[in-house]
């Protein structure tokens, strides 16, 4: 029986490495790949190996940029008496589409979810307690915007335990979110409404 090439098999080998692709669809972007011209194929390879070399993590708040502290640290005019909790990179990015927060972040790198074997030692929550009991002394309101998922909201509840004796207020933002769903697919509007509702914990 014939098959694809073994090039072509290989490529969608690694497709299908990505979340939400499949057989079909990764037959379908590997062919597209053969009507890409050489210096294309090139620049997309490029742009793989970039994410992995020149993208590093910020060493206040987590996030990934491409020098530390980021941009976000590093600005002055941000309101450093206010920090955001948000699960992942693309989080930080959802927020500050809404033009509504103008503090600073930090960046988890996931949720707690036991089902697939992450604890909280997996997550940047350690480097949260030493941002808050060291030199960060300005902050007085932590944000938990983690999804509200089941995950995020057990992340959420696990975070505001912990930092209890920092005696500081700690909100959650509002349920403008639909539970189940992810901060990066929310549109301005409701992230907006969802941060101005927060609520203590």
């Amino acid at each position: 029986m014939w098959g694809y090439p073994e090039p072509i098999e290989r490529l969608m080998e690694q497709f299908m490495r990505l979340p939400g692709i499949g057989p079909k669809t990764a037959a379908r972007l590997a062919f597209h790949c053969m009507s890409m011209s050489k210096e294309t194929v090139a620049e997309f390879s490029k742009a793989l190996l970039d994410i992995k070399e020149r993208l590093v993590e910020c060493q206040i708040c987590c996030n990934i940029t491409e020098f530390s502290p980021c941009p976000v640290c590093r600005d002055e005019r941000r309101d450093r008496s206010v920090l955001c909790v948000v699960q992942d990179a693309k989080d930080v990015v959802a927020m500050e589409r809404t033009h509504e927060f103008h503090g600073l972040y930090h960046v988890l790198q996931g949720a707690i979810s036991p089902m697939d074997g992450i604890g909280p030692n997996d997550l940047r929550i350690r480097e949260l307690l030493t941002r808050l009991a060291g030199t960060d002394d300005s902050v007085e309101e932590v944000i938990l915007a983690t999804n509200p998922t089941v995950e995020g909201e057990a992340t959420a509840m696990y975070l505001s335990k912990l930092l209890r004796p920092f005696e500081l207020k700690v909100t959650r933002i509002a349920r403008g979110l639909p539970v189940g769903g992810d901060l990066e697919y929310a549109d301005e509007v409701t992230l907006a409404k969802a941060l101005e509702g927060r609520r203590s914990l």
